[in-house]
């Protein structure tokens, strides 16, 4: 994916809006610090912090192999006979009578049982699973997870069909049609059920192809993330005009990084406003303020 350059008054603003650029969350993305924010004289800002992001390429992180321990070598722990022990009980006894210095001979200690120095394989994650370093494109990303979708279908007994859009090179969109009305189901209030579709693909994406995904994959259900994105367009378009009329700025709504997203990209269509982000997840929200502020 491209890397985003923002600008901010403290690094975490950057980063914020940077994340408002791209449409994502903060678990979502990869920060590079360009430049930290000074200040001059009187605490004046001279320069604003300046950061790099991009969406993380999604690739699980191999375990590190063990080690193998040293083992000792094994010394000779065959049992003495009895009428060894009992010789070197009388070599003993003469030689403490005689009035002798020799050290007491030491214990033995008995055999260490020995672990495996197998080093454990970094090709296996711990519930068993292959894992590769192997890119997985955002095609046969898209392949797996039409395949779960189509299930999901069948599972709720909603006939439905799945239809594939290249929005651009790294993005593609898997649109959900039916013309039944229970499609709803799968929406949910204000899209919730839409967004656990999209975590769960995510989560059967990762087990099914465990290497590095370059691309993302949307999901569209019944059109309802096309009409949100729409009818969001048309609200802040209004909001916009006013604020350019008035000069008063507005704050919307909080809103999520992809709405988010699609607020910045609206107002930068329309003369005389800029946006603004301020809060913090899940309260971020974007004011629309006159261009000359």
């Amino acid at each position: 994916m491209q890397w985003v350059e923002t600008t901010g008054r403290t690094v975490e603003d950057a980063k914020e809006a940077a994340l408002d650029q791209l449409g994502i969350d903060a678990s979502e993305a990869e920060f590079e610090v360009i430049e930290e924010p000074r200040t001059g004289l009187f605490g004046r800002m001279r320069n604003e912090a300046r950061v790099r992001a991009r969406v993380k390429p999604k690739s699980p992180r191999p375990k590190q192999e063990r080690r193998p321990r040293r083992t000792r070598s094994r010394k000779d722990d065959a049992p003495r006979s009895g009428g060894d022990s009992a010789g070197a009980d009388s070599e003993t006894t003469d030689t403490d009578d005689e009035g002798s210095a020799e050290a007491p001979a030491t214990k033995e200690r008995p055999a260490r049982r020995r672990r495996s120095s197998k080093p454990r394989s970094a090709s296996t994650n711990q519930e068993g699973s292959a894992m590769s370093d192997e890119v997985v494109n955002v095609d046969q990303q898209a392949d797996i997870i039409t395949e779960f979708l189509e299930g999901l279908l069948e599972a709720v007994a909603i006939p439905g069909t799945v239809t594939r859009n290249k929005v651009d090179d790294d993005t593609i969109e898997l649109a959900v049609e039916s013309d039944s009305n229970e499609l709803g189901l799968l929406i949910g209030p204000k899209g919730q059920t839409l967004t656990s579709v999209h975590e769960l693909s995510r989560a059967v994406l990762q087990r099914r192809a465990p290497g590095r995904h370059d691309g993302r994959v949307r999901i569209d259900i019944g059109g309802y993330r096309r009409r949100r994105q729409e009818a969001l367009a048309r609200f802040v378009t209004q909001q916009a005009e006013a604020v350019a009329e008035s000069g008063v700025s507005r704050a919307l709504e909080a809103m999520n990084a992809v709405d988010r997203k699609i607020v910045h990209d609206t107002v930068n269509e329309v003369d005389g406003v800029a946006t603004i982000s301020e809060g913090v997840d899940p309260d971020r929200r974007v004011v629309i303020v006159p261009a000359s502020e």
